[in-house]
């Protein structure tokens, strides 16, 4: 996966506060939109180290806390399990955001629109 790619992405079409849902360890995408200026807000569901700038929160995307995701103007997430799809869409669609999800492998979304930019692959659903 290249973060620049993802980065650059977001970066041309959104502004403000932005949401990793399952940040995880790999951090390389939401500190390179800290770097460009953006409000970074990450979650997961356990307590997770975080590159300066970003901000974090311990959440469930199954049963969240709206709060936390409120103002975005995209949520996104880098190699969720599938399972894990249809409640970040929801998540995105509750707060009025758009999604993004760069899938782990072959993974297939039905409703989302396939995008492919500069080589990297993801799925990309409109407010």
């Amino acid at each position: 996966m290249l973060c620049e790619v993802i980065a650059e992405f977001i970066a041309k079409r959104y502004s403000g506060k932005v949401v990793e849902v399952g940040i995880g360890r790999y951090h390389c995408v939401a500190r390179m939109l800290v770097q460009k200026g953006f409000k970074v807000v990450a979650i997961d569901f356990k307590e997770i180290e975080v590159p300066d700038g970003v901000e974090f929160f311990v959440d469930d995307i199954m049963n969240p806390d709206l709060r936390i995701y409120r103002g975005a103007s995209l949520i996104y997430s880098l190699r969720p399990p599938l399972e894990l799809y249809s409640y970040i869409v929801s998540v995105a669609k509750a707060v009025d955001a758009d999604c993004l999800i760069r899938p782990f492998g072959n993974e297939f979304a039905t409703d989302g629109k396939l995008i492919n930019y500069k080589g990297e692959r993801f799925y990309l659903w409109r407010r």
